[in-house]
């Protein structure tokens, strides 16, 4: 199995957990499972893994918590998964991070389609990354964006932790500067071409970029609501 892309499979029901490993195992992933929290924490710790399928309900911790931390500490692919079909917990899901959501019950080619797709859009990231080119950053409100690391830095050097998703469309943004983009043109431009016509995961990641970027996310000047468009970005003055 060496080489193969490793996923960790949180759930707590066992027979959830063991359906889950099991297909994914016969589909060439090196997989490995936890039951809760603390077992999740420590197998990460252990080995990274390349993608984490966590369940939303677990007895010793909040599966939101949890990717929370895994979002801040590591560079990883998340999907989450939960027995509640509220639009409200999926919208939470994406707003601490999650790469996508499912819901239970769901077809186990399904969830092998959505590990494609997250994990395809982590390797398009992720190629041709430099490691000894000077670095080249740009001001985005702020932060500073280094269009050669694909890190973000706050105004004391420190860096901001971005989200695949935060990072394709701050480089979609960056790339366009004060050029009115529609939801469906963001969606495109980032390879999140799965979602419906009415998602809201593009207004919960602009949301999550301007709380790292603008100096008043609640008055935004950089990433601009068009009205009866989409978004707009504008540079700070040089």
């Amino acid at each position: 199995m060496s080489g193969a892309v490793s996923i960790l499979v949180v759930e707590d029901d066992p027979d959830i957990r063991e359906l889950v490993a099991d297909y994914l195992a016969g589909q060439g992933y090196a997989v490995r499972a936890a039951e809760n929290g603390a077992q999740a924490r420590a197998a990460v710790l252990d080995r990274l893994p390349d993608l984490v399928v966590l369940d939303l309900g677990l007895p010793d911790e909040d599966g939101l918590g949890i990717a929370r931390h895994l979002r801040e500490q590591h560079d990883l692919a998340i999907i989450m998964i939960s027995g509640a079909n509220e639009p409200i917990d999926r919208i939470v899901g994406l707003e601490v991070g999650s790469d996508d959501y499912l819901t239970k019950p769901f077809d186990m080619r399904e969830l092998r389609a959505r590990i494609k797709n997250v994990l395809r859009r982590y390797q398009i990231a992720r190629i041709d990354r430099p490691a000894t080119v000077a670095s080249t950053r740009i001001r985005v409100g702020r932060a500073e964006f280094d269009l050669e690391t694909r890190q973000l830095f706050d105004n004391t050097g420190e860096e901001v932790p971005l989200t695949l998703s935060e990072y394709e469309l701050l480089k979609v943004f960056v790339d366009r500067p004060r050029r009115p983009l529609s939801r469906d043109q963001i969606m495109s431009l980032t390879r999140n071409r799965d979602c419906e016509p009415f998602d809201r995961s593009i207004d919960i990641c602009v949301a999550r970029l301007r709380r790292k970027i603008e100096p008043d996310p609640a008055r935004p000047e950089h990433i601009k609501t068009v009205r009866g468009v989409g978004y707009m970005f504008i540079p700070p003055p040089r």
